[in-house]
């Protein structure tokens, strides 16, 4: 699985020492990805856009993942496999290897793009991780890094030009023109930090937390506090304990 480092240093004795730190992995990275309205056959097909490919950002190259054009929505996700913490989102969209400002023709298409994460391979039962209402064609910046601290299986991207009239630069139809989405975070569940190494606290609800400071999204029956630590819960078994304690006395 594809890992990224990054390459740093630290000052020991007045002498710069260099390290390499390790960070999130690419958790999307040859899973399984669908598209709506997809080309037949392989060439633009949905896992073109998870193959590890993105030297050259043509359409018609065979490193990118387009939909049938024409159309009012565009979607695409990838299954990651599991119910997984996310810290972020990298997103290499087609420029046709042109410049890339207001005059490149995949920039109209790219605006207004939504990314979603979920349980499911519906939007609506996830969680929106943002949504673009504000890029113009001069501005939207491609590649592009989405910080997305959200858990979930399956990341979907979401266009849709469904109420007219839109912004200016705005394409008329939706479409999936991606060359790569690269989904980074920890590949174990229940765990958080940069390295992945470090358990997440044992209240947290389902076992898992914020994967950058192990804060808990809510905490099991009997527990509270950011970390789940205060509260404790008295189970049955200890419950019957005192009562029959209490009788025998």
């Amino acid at each position: 699985m594809l890992q990224r480092t990054a390459f740093m240093c630290y000052i020991f004795g007045g002498a710069i020492i260099p390290f390499v730190a390790r960070t999130y992995e690419n958790l999307a990275l040859r899973k399984s990805a669908w598209q709506l309205h997809s080309y037949l056959g392989l060439k633009y097909s949905a896992n073109r856009a998870v193959d590890g490919k993105r030297s050259n950002l043509a359409w018609w190259e065979g490193q990118c993942t387009s939909s049938v054009f024409g159309h009012s929505i565009a979607e695409w996700r990838v299954d990651l496999g599991n119910y997984l913490s996310i810290h972020h989102i990298f997103i290499q969209y087609e420029t046709n290897n042109q410049v890339w400002d207001k005059d490149n023709i995949n920039s109209a298409s790219f605006l207004g793009f939504s990314i979603y994460i979920s349980n499911t391979t519906n939007k609506k039962d996830g969680v929106l991780c943002f949504r673009d209402i504000n890029y113009t064609r001069a501005t939207i910046p491609n590649p592009v890094n989405i910080t997305c601290p959200y858990h979930g299986r399956y990341v979907i991207f979401y266009n849709n030009r469904t109420h007219p009239p839109y912004p200016a630069g705005y394409s008329k139809f939706a479409v999936n023109d991606i060359c790569e989405i690269e989904v980074y975070g920890c590949p174990n569940q229940g765990y958080y930090g940069e390295n992945c190494a470090l358990p997440c606290p044992e209240n947290c609800r389902n076992g898992v937390c914020h994967i950058v400071n192990g804060t808990c999204f809510g905490c099991s029956p009997g527990y509270k506090g950011m970390m789940c630590d205060k509260g404790q819960f008295i189970s049955t078994k200890t419950i019957s304990h005192i009562f029959f304690f209490n009788i025998s006395f």
